[in-house]
């Protein structure tokens, strides 16, 4: 399973924001977030783990090429290879820990550590009932693991570092439905998640939920100058991704939201709809909310429709980390 090899951790405050929810939504059509970095003192420092070049970010196609697509992130689901094995089924998955750049905004590249290439790591999709055998390699130059949460034999966990050019292979049974975040567990752990190393594991029940425009949301935060502060934040790996090209959704359609925070560095955030209300998948008896708390890790399952056109935030209920990347808009289009 690999052999300990921690990565060095560093001691890692950022300034309040000067920046207002109305102010940046005034420039953020021109501006970006990398308007929010200059405001900060933060575009000659953000370069500290950089290096290389970036793969298009920002308006106009006047920005940098992704390396991975925020919009895919949301609707795309790995479900692996499903076998027969010994008269039972078994899903195979294969995920790569590897470096990328990261343009996060306006000048500022982000070394980052990534699964198969992207952030958040591919959204993995099995059955209750399902054996699932996670083939994890090392493609990078430092040791990373894969700790999947659920219930596994220790062996499993995947709290033994796995050094560069190594592989390891984690496999248990999918006895319980749900969402179940993995991530790296090589210490220091904060670091290696917020460079990039999370995902999400999603359980679909036996019995098939209602159809429903399926989406995946997943918070994180980047500490680009190495001070123990997030300076950006996002959904889905890019500050402003779904600012600057809103997700499109249909009138009356079931939306169905596969929420986790992942933000390292931060106390509990929220999740707040605007204009609408959301109901939490398997919470019971519930009234309707607009508003969510998630500690690092958490997860839920979201359900809303739109009975109106137009088009409706999303974003935390701590503005200021809104207003440094984790903020986004609901298209809703006639039905």
């Amino acid at each position: 399973m690999g052999h300990p090899n921690p990565t060095p951790g560093s001691a890692v405050k950022d300034a309040p924001s000067p920046w207002t929810r109305r102010r940046l939504l005034e420039g953020a059509a021109a501006l970006g977030t990398g308007a929010a970095l200059t405001a900060l003192g933060l575009r000659n420092t953000a370069r500290a783990e950089d290096s290389g070049h970036a793969a298009t970010w920002g308006h106009g196609g006047g920005g940098r090429s992704l390396p991975f697509d925020p919009q895919a992130c949301l609707r795309s689901f790995e479900r692996g290879t499903l076998i027969q094995e010994n008269g039972r089924p078994v899903r195979l998955f294969e995920v790569e820990a590897r470096s990328i750049n990261v343009p996060l905004a306006g000048d500022v590249l982000f070394k980052a550590w990534t699964l198969n290439g992207r952030i958040p790591g591919p959204s993995l999709r099995a059955r209750q009932g399902e054996r699932i055998r996670v083939v994890f390699r090392n493609a990078d130059s430092t040791a990373h693991s894969l700790h999947l949460h659920g219930v596994h034999p220790a062996a499993m966990d995947g709290i033994d570092p796995i050094l560069p050019g190594r592989t390891a292979v984690y496999e248990f049974d999918l006895d319980r439905a749900g969402l179940f975040p993995y991530h790296c567990h090589v210490a220091p752990v904060s670091r290696h998640v917020g460079k990039g190393l999370f995902g999400l594991l999603v359980v679909d029940p036996v019995a098939d939920r209602p159809p429903a425009d399926e989406l995946v949301l997943v918070m994180g935060g980047y500490d680009i100058n190495n001070d123990g502060r997030n300076e950006l934040y996002a959904f889905n790996g890019i500050p402003d991704a779904y600012m600057l090209h809103p997700i499109q959704v249909r009138q009356n359609a079931l939306v169905r939201i596969h929420l986790l925070n992942m933000t390292e560095l931060e106390s509990p955030l929220t999740f707040h709809t605007h204009a609408n209300q959301f109901t939490v998948v398997g919470a019971g008896p519930q009234e309707p909310t607009d508003v969510i708390t998630l500690g690092v890790a958490e997860r839920k399952i979201l359900e809303l429709r739109y009975p109106f056109p137009g088009r409706y935030m999303f974003h935390p209920h701590q503005d200021q980390i809104a207003e440094r990347g984790a903020m986004g808009f609901f298209e809703v289009t006639p039905a």
